[in-house]
């Protein structure tokens, strides 16, 4: 919200030698948000000139320029060079004199031109900063002006104010006026405040359009939201035989502008004029081009409205409108229609000020991308009390500066609900904030704020003042005292913090596998979780075929209309991104949760609890049971080389190693072992994949993508993934982990090797020589795989290195050589393993 603080002083007291840093300062204070400070950035010498003479004279480029002598109130005129041709002898313009700065900046300094010595500079609108018009000069007549030349023209334009801009919360929608950001100063300050509603010329214009009848409205809303109505006030008054064509004055421009607002035209001026000092939002109609009376309705699904802005709405069923006899004549509370717009040719003028629904504002704005000051206003709650005025207010101003008189027909309609009383108990505002208010800080902090304060047996009574549709309960209350009393009351006290880190065991381990895989070199990356169903059916399941997945009912992009069911399609697009960007070498890690709907369960619930009230735990149970389980898994993806090349190294390109690399470290981390079999997943190259278990359950997949996939993904050929089910490795875990004791005797090792068939996977060989060789066995490692000659067709040699060692005492060769026999035959016996010779 800008705020003029001219403006601002017609409201309260604002010293006169206030900066707006002060300003700023009073209202930061209060709790408001300082942004900025907007002035028009022009400095004198800048006065009012009266054109004596302007000779024309053609140029040799074609363009024809006046030599013009100008009063501007010294004992000789100065000659200026000018190229408009919109003025002539007699008429009084603004002249900027050598020195002055305009907007731009724009210095202005006598310079030799067109064969002559041009001692300043006729100015038009746009070079004042006054608006956009540059058709031309600006006379001084056109805006009903005619002051002695060398007045100072800042000043007689409004030029000299400033204005102080504040954030807004969306609770404090009285803000968005001067009378309430007056209230605000008045209330840091203690300056006294005027209520422009208490003005008596007001409170009886007010009245007179309470008592107005005569004119038709209809309110048929027959759709309210929640049992709202769309509309609660309503106000419609006539002022006929305006000019409107008159401009608007220049004191009025300079507001606007400095308050965010570009003029348009004097009755839309107006009307803007009001919202911005009342924060009630109104409508000007062309009462000729409006069809019998007016109807606050529901629009029909597919009805069409042009709005001011010139595009054609398609309306629906939801929205609110204003219509005539007819058709819809505005989209209520957000903008009006096209077709009853204010012109140079309005003679009658219909005004109207309501108070609409803010969640059905909200709704409109949304659904038609539309937002307007209006809207903004109505999204946050307007005054119901200020709409009469608001009316009676705009009805006089356009009667004032665009003549015509104000007609006493007209329509009022108040419904709204008066604002509840709401019981502050004594020592309840102390118990929140820890402050030791006095009752007469309550009291009148409170009445500080516009509400009615009573005392009462256990406390106060409080009625909100009408513009504050925020205030609801004792909490909202006690805010506003600690706020006006003042937050420097507050202390600053820091809670206790319990023993512990504070988080849970799974909590605690899956930071545990994060900080494991950062520190072993990869990058932790966070993803969307929207994904495409292709992607869900690729990596959510091993087998081909559709995987159960939550479709999202308003996706942000189509292409990704679905939660994902896996990690990967996550990695794979930054990896994508990376690698598109020159990045070609990446080992990237993601920990976050999937969605994974149980087939034939219908999950999603249409009944939302509303948000004003604290659901209950059967509600809480049933929005539970709507989701889909959500575990959390982890997932892991390699590109490019895991060692670069380097002097005396060649690169070592990433792959399958890496990915099992990452499965084996977080079963260590974790302390539930993962160990590998070859498997099988519809999206990994069939030769190169590898099912994860732990505990005896399959606990994901590792393994190189297809390349046919890695190709349409735009990867390279080789690009190694791994996923695994991290609940279900954090459950496994063990909740005890021991360090082993350094061995103190040496070990005894050697080497084994075995004939088995193919079809063997040398992870099972390995845990038939773990169980086969006993507590002895300290470490065994795959380190050879041969098939060739001296080896049967079909089968294969394994050799494995053993390393035996005992806690108490120094092996035997003989010792060693007993367990590796032990751990030979029952390979021979499990799987027909023999010695290789």
């Amino acid at each position: 919200m800008r705020v003029p603080i001219s403006w601002l002083r017609e409201f309260v007291d604002v010293p006169a030698d206030a900066t707006p840093e002060d300003v700023h300062a009073a209202l930061v204070r209060v709790g408001l948000e300082e942004e900025d400070i907007h002035t028009f950035e022009i400095t004198g010498p800048v006065v009012v000139g009266q054109v004596i003479s302007a000779e024309p004279e053609p140029q040799s480029n074609g363009k024809t320029i006046n030599w013009c002598q100008v009063d501007v109130g010294e004992a000789e005129p100065r000659g200026i060079v000018c190229g408009a041709h919109n003025f002539g002898p007699g008429d009084k313009v603004v002249v900027s004199l050598p020195g002055a700065v305009l907007p731009g900046p724009f210095p202005i300094s006598a310079r030799k031109t067109y064969g002559h010595v041009s001692d300043g500079m006729i100015a038009s609108a746009r070079e004042l900063g006054l608006g956009d018009e540059h058709s031309g000069i600006l006379r001084l007549a056109d805006l009903g002006l005619d002051p002695a030349p060398g007045t100072d023209a800042i000043a007689l334009l409004g030029l000299d104010d400033a204005a102080v801009e504040v954030n807004v919360t969306p609770d404090r929608g009285y803000a968005f006026s001067i009378r309430g950001i007056a209230r605000e100063y008045s209330n840091s300050t203690g300056a006294a405040f005027r209520d422009p509603l208490l003005d008596p010329a007001l409170v009886e214009a007010a009245a007179a359009r309470r008592a107005a009848t005569g004119y038709p409205v209809t309110l048929a809303d027959d759709a309210p939201v929640r049992g709202r109505p769309g509309c609660s006030v309503f106000t419609a008054g006539v002022v006929r035989g305006v000019d409107g064509s008159v401009p608007t004055p220049p004191w009025m421009v300079a507001r606007l502008l400095l308050a965010g607002i570009r003029s348009i035209s004097l009755i839309v001026d107006i009307s803007n004029y009001v919202m911005l000092e009342l924060g009630q939002p109104s409508h000007a109609y062309d009462l000729a081009k409006v069809s019998g009376g007016l109807v606050v309705r529901r629009a029909t699904e597919g009805e069409r409205l042009t709005t001011l802005d010139g595009k054609e709405r398609i309306l629906s069923a939801e929205d609110l409108v204003v219509a005539d006899e007819s058709v819809p004549v505005g989209l209520a509370g957000v903008m009006g229609g096209a077709d009853t717009e204010i012109s140079d040719t309005t003679t009658d003028v219909l005004v109207e000020a309501a108070i609409w629904d803010p969640v059905t504002i909200s709704r409109s704005v949304r659904r038609h991308k539309l937002p307007s000051e209006a809207a903004k206003r109505y999204e946050r709650g307007v005054d119901p009390a200020a709409s009469s005025a608001a009316a009676a207010r705009v009805m006089a101003l356009i009667a004032e500066l665009a003549g015509g008189t104000i007609d006493a027909q007209g329509y009022y309609l108040d419904e709204s609900v008066p604002p509840p009383v709401i019981e502050l108990p004594e020592g309840f505002a102390q118990s929140i904030t820890g402050v030791a208010y006095s009752a007469d800080e309550i009291t009148g902090s409170l009445t500080a704020i516009g509400a009615a304060v009573e005392s009462t047996a256990t406390g106060w009574s409080v009625t909100p003042p009408t513009w504050r549709p925020d205030l609801t309960d004792r909490w909202t209350l006690t805010e506003e005292v600690a706020r006006i009393v003042g937050y420097d009351r507050v202390p600053s006290e820091l809670p206790v913090a319990p023993p512990g880190r504070g988080l849970s065991r799974s909590q605690r381990l899956r930071r545990s596998a994060a900080g494991a895989l950062a520190a072993g070199g990869l990058t932790e990356v966070l993803s969307y979780p929207f994904v495409s169903e292709q992607s869900n059916d690729w990596f959510g399941a091993p087998e081909a075929g559709p995987v159960p997945a939550m479709k999202l009912a308003n996706p942000i992009d189509p292409d990704a209309a679905w939660m994902r069911t896996s990690l990967i399609p996550g990695l794979i697009a930054t990896a994508r991104r990376n690698l598109s960007r020159g990045l070609t070498d990446l080992a990237l890690f993601e920990l976050g949760t999937v969605f994974r709907p149980e087939p034939g369960v219908q999950y999603g619930s249409d009944a939302l609890p509303a948000g004003d009230s604290l659901p209950s735990e059967e509600v809480l149970g049933a929005l539970r049971s709507s989701i889909p389980p959500q575990p959390w898994h982890v997932a892991a993806l390699f590109v490019g080389d895991a060692v670069r090349k380097q002097p005396g190294q060649a690169a070592v390109a990433s792959g399958l190693a890496d990915a099992l690399g990452v499965a084996h470290q977080l079963g260590t981390v974790l302390s539930s072992p993962v160990t590998v079999e070859a498997g099988h997943h519809q999206a990994m190259h069939p030769g190169r994949t590898a099912v994860l278990r732990a505990g005896g359950r399959v606990v994901g997949y590792a393994g190189e993508l297809l390349p046919a996939l890695a190709l349409e993904l735009d990867l390279p050929r080789v690009v190694a993934v791994v996923e695994l089910d991290l609940d279900v490795l954090v459950d496994l875990g063990s909740t005890e982990i021991s360090a082993a004791p350094i061995a103190s005797f040496p070990a005894a090792t050697q080497d084994l090797t075995l004939v088995v068939s193919e079809s063997v996977p040398a992870g099972e060989l390995v845990s038939l020589i773990v169980e086969g060789a006993g507590e002895l066995l300290e470490h065994v490692t795959l380190i050879d795989d041969y098939r060739g000659t001296g080896i049967p067709d079909g089968s294969k040699a394994l050799t494995f290195a053993m390393r035996f060692r005992a806690t108490d005492r120094t092996l035997t060769a003989a010792e060693a050589t007993e367990a590796k026999n032990a751990a030979v035959a029952l390979a021979a016996s499990r799987v027909g393993a023999t010695l290789r010779e």
